[in-house]
């Protein structure tokens, strides 16, 4: 009897995951959880998970941290991600992580049954049209943002740094020595210059572009661009 662990804090997907499982695992033994935190004490209780299916979007991470935090404490584990999140760049880069397998949310629930199938038999799975167009997708999508970076003002930069690395507004204000209001208003203009819906978005988009941040704060470590 084979062991899954679905971590999406969305209860309708999580029920969509488990009847893809069962399609081909009807005695599959299926554990939930709605935060890596939730997750981690499944694992540590329940050491016979075949799979564990991860949502990037959740509440106490950001970006790839929960893949990673899972990946280090569970390095032989098989981890498949399963996000709204359907761009080249955020599936290469997870692939590249070391993800089995990328499914997309808008995925019918018998191709999901069948792609978990595929990353059960030691194939690794991505959507069908990946691999054609991904390296070229990739290179517009950087040399765009890097385009979009150059109208940020060297406020925002430091701002978008801050992001980068996980904090939080009030952190970064602390960090910066600024009013917490200023920081969200700063966020908010950077994600509109950027063309970006949320935080999690951006540091998913900047996890593979070197920011040159202004060396003004000393707080902050300039990253230079190659």
């Amino acid at each position: 009897m084979m062991g899954f662990l679905i971590i999406d804090d969305h209860p309708l997907f999580g029920e969509a995951l488990g009847n893809a499982i069962r399609i081909s695992h009807p005695d599959a033994r299926i554990h939930e959880a709605t935060s890596i935190k939730g997750a981690l004490g499944i694992l540590a209780a329940e050491p016979n998970i075949d799979l564990a299916l991860l949502d990037l979007l959740l509440p106490d991470v950001v970006g790839f941290s929960g893949f990673q935090k899972i990946r280090d404490r569970y390095p032989r584990l098989p981890i498949a991600i399963v996000s709204s999140e359907e761009d080249k760049h955020t599936i290469r880069e997870a692939l590249e992580m070391g993800a089995v397998g990328y499914l997309p949310k808008s995925t019918s629930i018998g191709e999901l049954s069948q792609a978990i199938a595929r990353v059960l038999s030691g194939s690794v799975s991505a959507p069908r049209d990946f691999v054609a167009a991904g390296a070229l997708e990739q290179s517009e999508t950087v040399r765009t943002l890097r385009e979009r970076i150059q109208k940020l003002t060297p406020q925002q930069v430091r701002v978008l740094h801050l992001i980068t690395r996980g904090l939080q507004n009030r952190e970064i204000a602390t960090e910066l020595k600024l009013a917490e209001s200023t920081v969200k208003a700063h966020v908010t203009e950077i994600l509109r210059k950027l063309k970006l819906f949320s935080r999690n978005k951006a540091i998913i988009e900047l996890g593979k572009i070197p920011l040159s941040v202004p060396d003004a704060y000393p707080g902050v470590k300039s990253e230079k661009t190659s």
